[in-house]
């Protein structure tokens, strides 16, 4: 077994959702998830099959988004992953529905920050063995963060 290290290749303005399903059906049920739960959602998406022909699926309304998406999966080749590639909306608006989709067993992350993919390689294939997901803690918040960390959810409505 090798362990091997991929980054996941995210745009600056771009979220991502980061897991693991296990049915070709996922494809049909993650898109359907995302665009009942943000009208006009621009994503893409995209899920390794890892039986039968063992394809990366996509699906999405956006082609760049799922380019994005599809090429980051391809190289991370882990069975049974899919990735959901976000733009002009947070995971926080989806992540719910994403969750309920019968097919989905583990969500890694939902995050716009940058991502690693720990992966462990054998003679049958990739699997994920965790994520890292931005970077280590520099410090605990001040008062000023505090105020500053609620100032940010005012500015992008989650907060009054």
């Amino acid at each position: 077994m090798e362990l091997v290290l991929e980054k996941i290749n995210t745009p600056e303005d771009c979220n991502i959702i980061f897991g693991m399903s296990h049915f070709i059906k996922t494809v049909e049920d993650l898109f359907e998830a995302m665009v009942n739960s943000v009208p006009g959602i621009k994503f893409g998406l995209a899920f390794n099959e890892a039986s039968g022909p063992c394809l990366v699926r996509k699906e999405g309304t956006d082609d760049d988004l799922m380019r994005i998406a599809t090429d980051n999966l391809r190289r991370i080749g882990a069975g049974h992953t899919f990735l959901i590639v976000l733009k002009d909306t947070f995971p926080l608006n989806v992540l719910p529905a994403v969750k309920t989709c019968r097919e989905v067993a583990n969500i890694f992350c939902a995050t716009s920050n940058p991502v690693q993919v720990i992966l462990a390689e054998t003679e049958q294939g990739r699997g994920v063995l965790g994520v890292i997901d931005g970077s280590s803690p520099k410090g605990i918040e001040l008062d000023s963060d505090i105020t500053q960390r609620k100032n940010f959810l005012i500015d992008i409505g989650y907060k009054r």
